[in-house]
């Protein structure tokens, strides 16, 4: 066994079990009961333990009693409960509730419809939809959370409208949503990213002082997965070409009927785009606000710096309270869809009242999923099984190159978040042990410590911040990869099949036109040109144009 985990490589298990479990039955509740299951059932104590315990007292079946007492009172007590209630995870589900009960008030009171209308000439055609899709997932760079269910929720109408699947819709959603907001200068994102950079320069011994956001800025150019994703969602809207199952998926939604035909039933005279815009914009603007006001308490910070300072905006945005946020913006929102319906009068009490449950049923299926997908990623943590530890230190303990490094952090970081299905556990996990290990590394290369800012260092935080996003698109228990599914209104396991090729193409590109040739020293900016090429030609390669059918 592996000091890191008390059952070694069995760790990798609960989460590789739920994941396969998954893929195979399209079923994500009960495969992800299958992964807290076997992952409560590899903590118990074994046989052999018991027998040392007990002595002579030992009988198999008091055991087996107790194995089984004890089994169902940790599943649902020590861990399920535990998830439930944890404070940061019920504002996550009071946000996505109400949410979905303002969407559904949007919709019902003609909002979506006429945000249709409004955006319907800079959208005439599936190439106009899919820009359209991506530059507003671009706008909406505070949050992760808010950009996926608010785009999702607002586009679908017209993306059904302009026969783009719902699997298409849901991989701009998601390829767009984590990457804008952890490259954000000013983001939910920025005090995780920036706390764990921190940690790791400190557990190395060096000492970056105020020169901390100058070196996340550093970064940016070598989180080639991340830059690269957004811009393969924008060249598969230019191009209009997709391939493997996302192809099968885009002709599926040509040949059907229009998917969102039927759903609205209320006159096309009630579209109203201000009741759409007016809502998202007071969420985003109190949002925004909150994390401004927590932010400047939590630093500290007297007086606002200027609007220029994008470092001081950062740092204080990056310590406001996200979870807070999110729950009183939604909030702020719900209530001026409600205002807008009292002065307009559009919908009876009974119908706000019927809308507000439909969009809470519909968020529903989410709520349960993430409880789970939360349960396990416990269960998977230090506290317990350490399945991202295990695997970290596994890398540690291996005598690596240098230069390989960014590469191997990279498909580190990515099977870390693919296995826990979170992208911040594995930064927080992942930069104290890979800012010592490579600054080790190059000091015994270069016979002195190197510079804070070595390229080999910047390459390989890139490398974790890069490569949890990834981990976390391909994954089937990531929270965002769950949340773009449901507001999109595709099956889940639809959305992953369809993304996880995207994924990998563009995982692929950023290890050889990426991590590889930036360890051996070669600039970012020189490769970054060079991997837009390449995607470029793998969509004109191996991408089909979709063929159109009459509606």
């Amino acid at each position: 066994m592996d000091a890191s985990s008390p059952v070694g490589w069995l760790c990798l298990l609960p989460p590789l079990l739920t994941i396969a479990l998954a893929i195979v039955s399209r079923r994500v509740v009960p495969s992800l009961l299958c992964g807290v299951a076997l992952a409560v059932a590899l903590l118990l104590p074994s046989p052999a333990a018991a027998r040392a315990e007990l002595g002579e007292q030992f009988s198999w079946g008091t055991y087996l009693i107790s194995s089984v007492t004890s089994f169902v009172a940790e599943i649902c007590e020590s861990h399920l409960w535990a998830a439930l209630v944890d404070s940061s995870h019920l504002r996550v589900f009071a946000f996505t509730a109400i949410l979905g009960m303002q969407v559904a008030l949007i919709h019902r009171s003609g909002g979506m419809l006429g945000i249709v209308r409004w955006a319907a000439p800079m959208a005439r055609s599936r190439r106009g939809g899919q820009v359209l899709t991506w530059m507003l997932g671009l706008v909406v760079f505070i949050d992760d959370y808010a950009n996926t269910l608010l785009l999702g929720s607002t586009m679908r109408p017209l993306t059904d409208r302009l026969k783009i699947s719902r699997e298409k819709l849901a991989f701009l959603v998601d390829s767009t949503a984590a990457p804008v907001s952890g490259l954000a200068l000013v983001s939910t994102w920025v005090a995780t990213e920036i706390s764990a950079m921190q940690t790791g320069y400190a557990d190395a011994g060096i000492d970056i002082g105020n020169d901390t956001f100058g070196i996340f800025i550093q970064t940016i150019p070598s989180r080639f997965y991340i830059l690269y994703a957004l811009a393969f969602v924008l060249l598969c809207g230019l191009l209009c070409r997709d391939f493997g199952p996302m192809l099968t998926a885009e002709q599926a939604a040509q040949d059907a009927p229009d998917p969102g035909a039927g759903e609205d039933q209320q006159d096309t005279s009630s579209a109203r785009a201000i009741n759409a815009i007016l809502p998202i914009l007071v969420t985003v603007g109190v949002v925004l606000c909150l994390l401004v006001s927590t932010g400047a308490a939590a630093a500290q910070v007297s007086t606002l710096p200027p609007i220029s300072d994008w470092q001081a905006w950062g740092q204080v945005i990056g310590q406001g309270d996200s979870y807070l946020s999110l729950v009183y913006g939604a909030l702020a929102g719900l209530a001026t869809i409600l205002g807008l319906n009292l002065v307009q009068r559009t919908m009876s009490s009974s119908s706000v009242l019927q809308s507000m449950n439909e969009g809470f049923l519909h968020v529903l299926p989410a709520l349960i999923i993430l409880w789970l997908a939360w349960t396990l990623s416990r269960l998977t943590g230090e506290e317990f099984l350490g399945t991202g530890e295990y695997l970290a230190g596994w890398v540690s303990q291996t005598s690596l190159p240098a230069y390989l490094m960014p590469t191997i952090v990279f498909l580190l970081a990515s099977g870390i978040a693919f296995s826990t299905g979170t992208s911040w556990g594995t930064m927080a996990i992942l930069m104290p042990i890979v800012i010592p290990l490579v600054n080790g590394l190059l000091t015994q290369q270069l016979g002195q410590p190197p510079a804070a800012d070595h390229y080999l260092l910047t390459a390989s935080i890139g490398s974790v911040l890069a490569g949890a996003i990834f981990g976390d698109h391909c994954s089937p228990i990531s929270d965002t990869t769950i949340l773009s599914s449901r507001s999109s209104d595709c099956d889940h396991i639809a959305h992953v099949r369809t993304q996880i090729p995207y994924a990998l193409t563009v995982g692929a590109v950023a290890i050889c036109l990426g991590t590889l040739p930036a360890g051996f020293g070669l600039s970012s900016w020189l490769l970054l040109p060079a991997g837009l090429v390449a995607l470029t030609l793998i969509l004109l390669a191996l991408g089909r144009p979709v063929r159109q059918t009459s509606s």
